[in-house]
């Protein structure tokens, strides 16, 4: 008798497992199949560029700033025991471009712009906003889903070179107080080992985490259940899930560009 309970719990949780995984396909297809078909949202799109963009930038430079400052010092110390210091500017590019912007950028992006998206779609839900939106004849899928995906999948590239740049600027500020190094003598150092392949895939990486904060939070929110607390587990699912996918798919684009670059050599 002990074990029917628990058999039955394990069925009804892969059940729903399934059954979420089958509605997120046919979500991410809806969202294909709408984009690319008129008429289109664009001073919504436009909205939500300015928002996700513009509006992120403080914190994006204070966080790439820090993060180039900080990781400069950290690799000063085991560079001078092996008298390479010369390659400080080379090492803190490769590790921006490659892994550091793309990934710091997404994690950041997740979290403000993952959780803001959860947020907004679950209490439109909520609030029946999106059925009067439908009521009135517009595709509320298309004018709240399609621009908002669309909008991160464009502006996290664009903040993940911004946070790049803000990053070289700050591990250069150091060197220069640390080596007394020109600004033209650092980034000529710093870019002369980044190959097309290392830019390419930074901004492959970021276009797809950019896509995957969007699609998760939509998702999250456009299907959130009723009453307040659908609308704060929306948010909070939207970043922790979000934040999982990027990690899994850091790993995978990882290993392809590494076989593509040994493929290459």
């Amino acid at each position: 008798m002990s074990n029917k309970p628990k058999k039955f719990f394990i069925s009804a949780s892969a059940d729903a497992f399934f059954i979420g995984i089958t509605s997120a396909v046919q979500f991410v297809k809806r969202y294909f199949y709408e984009a690319f078909r008129g008429p289109w949202e664009f001073a919504e799109l436009k909205k939500q560029c300015y928002l996700m963009g513009i509006k992120s930038l403080p914190l994006i430079t204070l966080t790439g700033f820090v993060t180039g400052v900080v990781f400069t010092k950290q690799s000063r110390p085991s560079l001078q025991e092996l008298g390479a210091v010369s390659w400080l500017p080379s090492l803190i590019a490769i590790a921006l471009i490659r892994a550091l912007a793309p990934l710091i950028t997404s994690l950041i992006s997740a979290g403000k712009i993952g959780s803001n998206i959860g947020a907004q779609l679950g209490s439109m839900r909520v609030t029946e906003q999106i059925d009067a939106i439908n009521v009135s004849g517009v595709n509320a899928f298309k004018y709240l889903v399609v621009t908002r995906v669309t909008a991160s999948t464009l502006m996290i590239p664009l903040l993940m070179m911004y946070f790049a740049f803000i990053g070289l600027l700050g591990s250069f500020i150091n060197v220069y107080m640390g080596e007394n190094t020109s600004f033209i003598s650092y980034f000529q150092e710093a870019f002369s080992p980044i190959s097309f392949l290392d830019v390419f895939t930074g901004l492959f990486k970021s276009i797809l985490y950019g896509f995957t904060i969007g699609i998760v939070g939509s998702y999250k929110g456009y299907n959130a259940s009723k009453g307040t607390e659908g609308v704060g587990k929306a948010a909070n699912q939207a970043v922790v899930i979000s934040m999982f996918l990027i990690f899994i798919e850091e790993i995978i684009v990882v290993q392809l560009s590494a076989w593509i670059r040994l493929s290459l050599n």
